[in-house]
């Protein structure tokens, strides 16, 4: 295995925090009707959540799967957030490919409808995603 892929995990929680900073900004910026910085945060978060995809299939391709040694109350906690997060970013991709079609396509009142699940899934993908990455590689690494 590249000695490179190891700082993969680490890039992954940047580019996850980088998306909910855009999505929350993104909607701060639809809320003052700021279509454009709006257009462009999301558009923004878009291409971080598809690098983050990208690195993190990388990683695992090559690393597997990384046991979790935490014990006692932390377990629970780490495996409830984990399952949580992985359910949630499966059904967040068509999610965010429909949100992001109808909102091409100029059908706003279908994009918000949509986006009303969409933003606020997203973002908790997105924040467990680094808590997940916190818990396995900062709080309770692998010795």
């Amino acid at each position: 295995m590249p000695d490179a892929i190891l700082v993969l995990p680490h890039i992954n929680a940047l580019l996850n925090s980088a998306s909910a900073v855009l999505l929350i900004t993104g909607y701060t910026y639809i809320r003052r009707l700021r279509v454009k910085a709006h257009r462009n945060c999301q558009v923004s978060a878009v291409i971080t959540s598809s690098l983050f995809l990208v690195s993190y299939l990388t990683y695992h391709y090559y690393h597997g799967a990384t046991r979790f040694p935490g014990q006692g109350i932390a377990r629970p906690i780490y495996f409830t957030i984990l399952i949580s997060h992985t359910i949630l970013a499966i059904a967040i991709i068509p999610m965010v490919l429909i949100t992001l079609y109808r909102a091409a396509r100029g059908e706003f009142e279908r994009h918000r409808r949509i986006a009303r699940w969409t933003l606020p899934i997203w973002i908790y993908v997105s924040v467990t995603g680094v808590i997940v990455y916190l818990m396995l590689y900062q709080i309770y690494p692998a010795r």
